[in-house]
């Protein structure tokens, strides 16, 4: 925080963070929390900390006796304000581990301001209370450095961003939390309306509609730090209400919106000390980063990348291979270098996983680092395959090869989530680092087995390629769209397309999803439009603030980095939440429950 204001509008003259060996000699008033207490005999011992850092204060009963008998009272978390001077510790007393440890303060006024029930758990930095228990008690789990490192680091990062985009002149708006229920991919929260009976808000998924009629209405540049809420089976990166940067630009192509966002991520990374990412970033074709990582949203900190080996093995004797192959499937491998030592117990629990992923089973072949050739398979190939192979995948001593044979869909999901596997539990991407790129030309279809229909891969206001317009009802999985997704250490950071800017494309796009004219008019009436009314080529692009946050400290989930977050579940333990309401609101809101 700026020096100039940080003793401002306080009842303190410093922080507890920021006395220095040249400060000796002053007279200050700190305020804080009692962090520990250390009784001595003749003297007291105060950590007191506050949201800057500790300061060690000294109860002293020759410098003021009833400040002393105070002091014997304390404990931890109580609130106080103590004024007194600030001396030099004698050498052996220093704290090298604090950066206020060259000093102390002597106490000659001393006010408590509350006492503090004894906390459910120690708020030290290092402690291993449980998840929920630290988010039923969150207001004090606050008060420990690492909660409080990650929020401010949120603000320094939403800061950073608001900043950037305001230097581009984009203009922040608030878009409605109340909106109309649109088919958008998850479930949406609904609301009950009071004054219209049988009618429901919906909470936004995202301002996407709103964003587009921004630009409509000329604003040409917006954003929004925006909450979003989806009602969908959660995990580590996942809440049921989320806060994304989202962004919407005029006249433009996809490469201006993706170099406004590298400009923009380049003042925040600055702010925050990352060094390791230069820009501009690599862009990787989305049909490409599917095939050489298997996913859409690859980690290239490290390697094991697929290699298509079909052509090697499509004459060899494994009918696991060769059948997978004459039903237009592919084989693929990784080569996890250095792991092929490892125990058959152990290969075989990888095996077990591959299964829970999607596969028929796992082959396999173990070179040992003593040269010796280790797999139930090898007896079905030819020393020429097994030697293209080892080419292929550039096999050493000491590496183990894992295979997949199925279709390709299932080959990438299978082997792509290996690969993520095998990294973490050998250690392959250096903490603290990280790596971004650009995945573009996503498809504009994908085909819902389960609703037997196709679906927008990012969502249908997405235009599709110029050269793929005259196959939306022929061929629609071979539309390409103008798409985009940033890609932070294999988590999807962001995304964004290039929008459909005329009613008539937005129309075809709708059916082909499944929508009957009438139910375009019915939930998109307004949109279409409003697209009748000269709409401007657009585009944007939507961060998911806490998963960049997330990944720019180094934590394991996003909810580490937001204030109140829920459970997996969605729960709230703190307040209880979702909790039941009266009969008389249920009345008033003209619901009635059927349990």
């Amino acid at each position: 925080m700026p020096e100039d204001f940080a003793n401002e509008y306080s009842m303190h003259t410093r922080t507890c963070g920021e006395l220095r060996s040249g400060n000796i000699g002053e007279e200050v008033t700190l305020c804080g929390w009692v962090a520990r207490r250390r009784d001595h005999g003749g003297l007291i011992f105060v950590d007191l900390r506050d949201r800057t850092g500790i300061t060690q204060v000294v109860f002293d009963p020759d410098t003021a006796k009833d400040c002393f008998e105070l002091g014997e009272r304390m404990r931890p978390e109580w609130a106080i304000e103590i004024t007194g001077f600030v001396r030099e510790r004698p050498e052996d007393t220093a704290n090298p581990d604090l950066p206020t440890g060259d000093i102390d303060v002597v106490v000659n006024e001393c006010v408590i301001l509350n006492e503090s029930a004894t906390p459910p758990f120690p708020l030290d930095d290092d402690i291993d209370t449980d998840e929920t228990t630290r988010m039923r008690w969150r207001y004090l789990d606050m008060r420990r450095t690492p909660v409080a490192n990650a929020l401010r680091l949120r603000d320094t990062v939403t800061w950073s961003i608001r900043n950037a985009l305001h230097e581009r002149l984009f203009v922040e708006i608030e878009t409605p939390i109340l909106g109309k229920s649109t088919p958008e991919g998850a479930r949406d929260f609904i609301v009950p309306s009071r004054i219209n009976p049988g009618h429901f808000y919906a909470l936004p998924q995202s301002p996407q509609l709103f964003k587009q009629l921004t630009q409509i209405g000329g604003i040409e540049r917006y954003y929004q730090v925006a909450r979003c809420f989806r009602d969908e089976d959660l995990r580590a990166d996942r809440q049921p209400e989320f806060t994304q940067v989202d962004i919407e630009m005029s006249f433009v192509t996809e490469d201006d919106v993706m170099n406004m966002m590298e400009d923009v991520l380049a003042e925040v990374f600055e702010a925050v000390g990352i060094t390791d990412v230069s820009f501009p970033l690599d862009r990787v074709q989305y049909a490409d980063a599917m095939a050489i990582y298997g996913t859409d949203r690859p980690d290239r900190r490290f390697g094991m990348t697929l290699v298509d080996i079909s052509d090697i093995v499509r004459d060899s004797g494994f009918k696991v291979f060769s059948g997978a192959l004459a039903n237009g499937g592919v084989v693929k491998a990784i080569n996890a270098k250095g792991a092929g030592d490892w125990p058959r117990a152990q290969i075989d629990k990888l095996g077990d996983l591959a299964l829970e992923w999607g596969a028929k089973g796992m082959a396999w072949i173990q070179f040992r680092s003593e040269g010796k050739v280790n797999s139930p398979i090898t007896k079905f190939f030819s020393d020429d395959e097994i030697e293209a192979i080892k080419a292929a995948l550039d096999v050493e001593p000491g590496d183990l090869v894992m295979f997949g044979a199925d279709s390709a869909a299932v080959v990438n999901e299978v082997l792509g989530n290996m690969r993520l596997h095998m990294a973490h539990a050998m250690n392959l991407v250096e903490p603290g680092t990280h790596d971004l790129c650009w995945v573009v030309n996503f498809p504009m279809f994908r085909y819902d087995e389960d609703e037997k229909r196709y679906a927008a891969e990012h969502h249908p206001f997405t235009r599709v390629r110029d050269e793929d317009l005259d196959k939306i009802e022929s061929d629609p999985l071979a539309c390409g769209s103008y798409s985009y997704d940033i890609v932070m250490d294999g988590f999807e950071m962001g995304g964004g397309t290039i929008r459909i800017h005329t009613p008539e494309l937005q129309r075809r796009i709708l059916r082909q999803i499944g929508m009957t004219d009438e139910q375009i008019d019915e939930q998109f009436g307004f949109l279409i439009t409003a697209l009748g009314f000269g709409a401007p080529p657009h585009g944007g692009i939507a961060l998911g603030l806490d998963r960049l946050v997330m990944l720019i400290g180094g934590y394991d989930s996003i909810r580490d980095v937001i204030a109140f977050p829920k459970t997996s579940s969605g729960a709230d333990p703190m307040t209880g939440a979702p909790g039941e309401v009266s009969r008389r609101q249920l009345k008033e809101a003209n619901i009635s429950i059927n349990m």
